[in-house]
């Protein structure tokens, strides 16, 4: 009996916890949606209180202003260039040090980990200078490069631990059956590392999405900007306008909310099941 009610005023005080840390994550994003259908007059007499009219206005004219449709075309440009070239470079890395088939593979561990830890300020010069000098300035595919390689030490990390979760004696399986390494590493275990890769993917796809630093140096032009740098521009010249900006801030996180909503279920699932090893 005691432990039954224990057990329920736990779970009660759970429940009541994560209710609260949805509310504080929720209510933020509600303001903003709110507010992003009110007049600026509106939101600065009671940004708190429900709009009067719904000024769906707001919306097109922060499309228009943020050259968002140019915006999001770059935006996937650069994330998809990020996301592929991690998962092919991360995987093949991890599946290499979790069977250990190279003798310095802990010294390349040691690399990938102090890699972590590097500022890419440190680079931007000479990243920059040879951007000018390869003519590379406003290509968002070289740029999408740049922000895989920053990724890609914790990825070689999340896929060799999602590697040393597959038995050995399945890889040897395969290889008596005849498979080779290329069949091997295509029908076998990339297939059992599938939630790795999800996990990866959405990792390095909101980090491209929402990456500023490297894209407002190496991305100049209004046609190369990003939706993220797009809606960045709109600062100072439409911040008289709260309606707009809220507006504009609603269609910049929209897709991520929709895009990790979907895939929450594989990406949970991913994290776990590459924890039980590391």
């Amino acid at each position: 009996m005691r432990v039954r009610l224990s057990q329920g005023i736990g779970g009660t005080a759970a429940h009541l916890i994560l209710i609260l840390f949805a509310i504080t994550a929720l209510f933020p994003l509600s303001l903003v949606a709110v507010n992003s259908v009110k007049t600026h007059r509106e939101i600065v007499k009671n940004p708190l209180a429900l709009p009067q009219t719904l000024d769906w206005e707001n919306y097109s004219e922060a499309w228009e202003f943020g050259h968002f449709q140019q915006g999001f075309v770059n935006s996937i440009k650069l994330s998809g260039t990020a996301i592929l070239t991690v998962l092919v470079c991360s995987s093949l890395a991890g599946y290499v040090l979790a069977g250990k088939k190279i003798r310095t593979w802990p010294l390349i561990m040691i690399y990938f980990m102090v890699a972590m830890t590097v500022p890419i300020q440190l680079f931007m010069f000479p990243l920059y200078y040879v951007f000018a000098r390869l003519h590379l300035l406003g290509n968002v595919y070289a740029v999408g490069v740049v922000l895989a390689a920053l990724n890609l030490p914790l990825a070689v990390f999340l896929m060799r631990s999602f590697f040393l979760n597959v038995p050995v004696e399945l890889e040897e399986a395969a290889m008596i059956d005849g498979a080779g390494t290329l069949q091997l590493l295509l029908r076998v275990m990339l297939p059992l590392v599938s939630p790795g890769m999800i996990t990866v993917a959405v990792i390095v796809g909101l980090q491209s999405w929402n990456e500023y630093l490297i894209t407002s140096t190496f991305l100049q032009g209004q046609s190369n900007f990003t939706a993220t740098l797009g809606f960045l521009s709109m600062n100072g010249t439409y911040t008289v306008d709260q309606g707009l900006m809220m507006a504009a801030a609603v269609i910049m996180i929209g897709p991520v909310i929709v895009f990790f909503v979907a895939v929450q279920r594989y990406f949970i699932d991913g994290l776990v099941s590459g924890a039980l090893k590391g």
